[in-house]
């Protein structure tokens, strides 16, 4: 069985978030927990709390094996991009992007 969490508008940057991302992909869930845990990218606190949510899926779901459970699918999609000000020299402005990711994970139970 697949369990699926997605975490939508996350206020890190996609390239930031995909970084993170590629260490968790395939590995067990326990393993992605403590690569997450000791992880010291700010997209690290996103993804473990999405991770967290996932795991938490598949216990809802009594068919699941906690045990063997692992990540098949880990993705960083890009969000909307907020547009901001900031003053510069002669009077000129410079326009700041703040960027934003949606981060999926889907989780299997299947052995690989």
């Amino acid at each position: 069985m697949e369990f699926k969490a997605i975490y939508r508008y996350a206020r890190v940057s996609p390239k930031k978030a995909r970084l993170v991302m590629d260490l968790v992909r395939g590995r067990s869930a326990n393993d992605a927990l403590k690569v997450l845990r000791v992880t010291p990218n700010r997209g690290a606190y996103y993804i473990d709390k999405l991770l967290r949510s996932a795991i938490a899926n598949a216990d809802e779901s009594l068919q699941a094996d906690m045990e063997s459970l692992r990540v098949k699918d880990a993705r960083v999609d890009t969000g909307p991009t907020l547009k901001r000000w900031r003053s510069r020299s002669r009077g000129q402005a410079g326009m700041v992007l703040k960027r934003s990711s949606h981060l999926t994970i889907v989780l299997c139970d299947e052995p690989k």
